[in-house]
């Protein structure tokens, strides 16, 4: 199931639930620290679908871009000016049929993804390294790099051989999630008609091996049932690496709170998204517009140009979401409310449909840690929610250092 069939499948919408009215921006001085705290802060996103933009012909991740004009979310020039240090580069995959044909498509696609993120990384390292643990993204920090991970969004590919998942931590990868927006051999998908009522016998396997090789499993896009059962299986804590609550909005692929709460039992953490606070806008514009964003890698210089000026004439009529920052930050200290600062972390889905009025890209990030210091959280605590958090999951996996 493709990114526009998933996103398709939202149907649920309901206004956000008791949600208190947000203070007003900072003023000048406690914004100025809030800005001096973000810029010296360590801050992480868990979930970067740019290498969509890798392939791109005359497209380059060292180049600022502007939104007016192109679709990418997230550059190097725009990371180093504060806003974003690094994150997980997500190897996404689409789900197709579960045979043998679909299982070696598959597999072609994410080991050519990840080759190509790796490519793109070694052409820039002089600006962003990559990281295989915490320590690593400790390190680059402190050398003033950009910090690149890497993670898999639907473990698909991997077919029925579970030990394709130590080809993949060899390449470098330190997270992935079992399904995407369909039930797959591994587990049943939070936006599809259950068909294991949870992990399926080899996803129980996924798991025993994803622990064994100290991946990070990530539970976005799975079923409640599918987390409930690697939350229990787990030695280690796992994570979301961008889902919105239930409360803010009942959908199914939001975390509800009780679950939330049974995540930070278990020392895990929710990364904050900006999808599915609302229903989604997918007319049928703006659903060929996505169909077409989901092959930009392949089009022409003036042809990305001309989806990219179509989107944005059809943004001024109709947004992709009907939600926007301040329902973000509701939902957002919602969470906080919720799990506690040790257990909340950020993954916005940049580029991969993500964002909303008034957090566009990654340059509105240092907006939310204003917002943080006027709710009262301290600096210590914020910095858990950009990066310790992820970090301390990172390092709590047993065989998580090694290479």
């Amino acid at each position: 199931m493709n990114r526009i069939a998933m996103l398709l499948a939202a149907t649920a919408f309901s206004a956000l639930a008791g949600c208190a009215t947000m203070p007003n921006d900072a003023g000048s001085d406690a914004g100025s620290d809030a800005a001096t705290l973000h810029s010296r802060i360590l801050t992480l996103d868990t979930h970067l679908d740019t290498p969509l933009h890798f392939a791109r012909r005359g497209w380059s991740f060292a180049d600022r871009h502007d939104l007016a004009t192109d679709l990418a979310q997230l550059d190097i020039p725009r990371m180093e000016d504060g806003a974003l240090d690094g994150g997980f580069f997500v190897t996404y995959t689409d789900q197709g049929p579960l045979t043998a044909e679909g299982y070696a498509g598959a597999l072609a696609h994410a080991r050519a993804r990840s080759d190509l993120i790796d490519a793109t990384l070694a052409k820039h390292a002089d600006r962003i390294g990559t990281a295989l643990t915490a320590a690593d993204a400790r390190r680059l920090n402190q050398q003033g790099k950009l910090i690149a991970f890497k993670s898999i969004e639907n473990s698909y590919p991997l077919g029925e051989d579970i030990s394709l998942l130590a080809e993949f931590h060899a390449k470098g990868v330190r997270m992935a999630g079992p399904v995407h927006g369909k039930n797959n051999q591994f587990a049943d998908s939070s936006t599809d008609t259950p068909r294991w009522n949870g992990l399926s016998p080899l996803g129980r396997k996924w798991v025993a091996e994803m622990n064994r090789l100290g991946m990070v499993i990530d539970a976005s896009h799975s079923s409640d049932a599918t987390f409930d059962q690697m939350l229990e299986l787990s030695k280690y804590p796992i994570i979301l690496s961008h889902s919105s609550l239930r409360s803010a909005n009942d959908h199914p692929r939001n975390l509800d709170e009780g679950r939330l709460r049974a995540l930070a039992a278990k020392n895990g953490a929710m990364c904050v998204s900006t999808i599915y606070l609302s229903e989604m806008n997918m007319t049928p514009e703006r659903a060929k517009l996505f169909a077409m964003y989901e092959q930009i890698g392949t089009m022409p210089p003036a042809q990305q140009a001309d989806l990219t000026r179509r989107w944005r004439e059809l943004d001024k009529t109709e947004q992709m979401w009907n939600a926007d920052f301040e329902k973000f930050m509701a939902m957002a200290l919602r969470a906080i409310e919720v799990a506690g600062p040790d257990h909340i972390c950020f993954g916005a889905d940049w580029d991969g449909g993500g964002g909303l009025l008034g957090i566009e890209d990654i340059s509105a990030q240092p907006k939310i840690t204003a917002r943080l210091k006027a709710a009262g959280y301290s600096d210590a605590d914020i910095e858990k929610m950009w990066s310790g958090n992820v970090l301390r999951i990172l390092e709590a996996q047993g065989g998580g250092a090694v290479r």
